[in-house]
């Protein structure tokens, strides 16, 4: 007795520009939001007081190759 099974071929599925494009602006928005507190949050550009942020980004920072001392 011989079985044979034979899968149904799988076509690929289209997803439309128009649902991909609110999801990528809000990743490019929250990469470009994480690269000033890592990169630019100390000193002059400070937005927030203290030291603070950038402690907490610190090794973040030297990972990076941002210099910060």
């Amino acid at each position: 007795m011989i079985i044979s099974s034979i899968a149904p071929s799988a076509k690929p599925v289209s997803i439309p520009v128009r649902e991909i494009l609110p999801w990528a602006i809000f990743a490019g928005l929250l990469c470009l939001l994480t690269l000033y507190f890592v990169g630019a949050e100390q000193g002059a550009t400070s937005i927030f007081p203290g030291m603070y942020i950038h402690e907490f980004v610190h090794d973040g920072r030297h990972l990076l190759g941002f210099p910060c001392h």
